[in-house]
């Protein structure tokens, strides 16, 4: 066992490199034909919020203070999320040609898909920063704990990006089912309405099972509260994001040799 992940760490420090010049290629290309560049990962989220407060905050402002930081704190997260498992559903069928010509770990091209939208999403922070700014919030110490928060959602996405993936070499219409899975799943978050707007059994289904809810509602404790999460939060923060890795990377590591069968 200890030379197993003695190889496995020493071929991924091989291909570091690799990894590198993939997340740098991926964060290029997004913008490459775009004037403002990576102003949009700021623009955008600033669009959609305004329009979204503009829509919902009728519905929802006298139940929730500083509504516009209450819609950024869950989009930025669930947006995250959405992106990388999106972008890394493809990730091996996209890069068939290139695996079938020479060895690389297929991981590689996953983790990279993960890794740039991390990186991007950290860039879209700005936009949640300058509506702090715009609305006179209060930046409380316990903000510092986003760091945390982010690196349990990279984790929780990079996880559930494995088993897309590998799901995805098999079944192509996963993409698909996929894609009105989240859908779903974002109507299921409360992101743009409070939570006690809800049936109560739903809001126990959605405490208990829906694992963005602890990532938001870590996020909205530790900007709008100025309180660090309870242990629930942040235990089921943890437990959620490596239950997804750890089976998210069993199934990948089980089927990757089978991939080339079926790219």
């Amino acid at each position: 066992m200890g030379s197993k992940w003695k190889n496995r760490i020493r071929t991924f420090r091989k291909y570091w490199d690799l990894l590198v010049e993939l997340v740098k290629r991926d964060i290029k290309l997004k913008y490459r034909r775009s004037v403002l560049g990576y102003i949009w990962s700021v623009l955008n989220p600033l669009l959609i919020m305004v329009v979204m407060t503009v829509v919902f905050s009728a519905m929802f402002k006298k139940n929730i203070e500083n509504y516009p930081i209450y819609l950024l704190t869950g989009r930025v997260l669930f947006e995250f999320m959405r992106m990388a498992t999106q972008n890394g559903l493809k990730s091996v069928t996209n890069n068939a040609s290139l695996l079938k010509k020479t060895y690389i770990p297929k991981y590689i091209f996953t983790l990279s898909k993960v890794t740039s939208t991390m990186i991007d999403s950290v860039f879209s922070l700005g936009a949640f920063f300058i509506v702090m700014i715009a609305t006179r919030s209060a930046f409380h110490w316990t903000m510092l704990y986003l760091v945390v928060i982010i690196m349990q959602v990279y984790i929780f996405s990079l996880g559930l990006t494995f088993l897309l993936a590998a799901l995805e070499v098999f079944f192509r219409d996963m993409e698909y089912i996929y894609h009105a899975f989240i859908t779903a799943w974002m109507y299921l978050t409360p992101l743009f309405y409070p939570i006690e707007n809800l049936p109560h059994l739903l809001q126990v289904i959605i405490k208990g099972f829906n694992p963005m809810y602890y990532y938001i509602a870590a996020f909205r404790d530790i900007t709008l509260a100025g309180r660090m999460p309870g242990p629930r939060l942040v235990v089921g923060g943890w437990l959620w994001a490596f239950a997804a890795l750890v089976l998210g990377l069993y199934v990948f590591q089980k089927k990757k040799d089978e991939f080339i069968l079926h790219i």
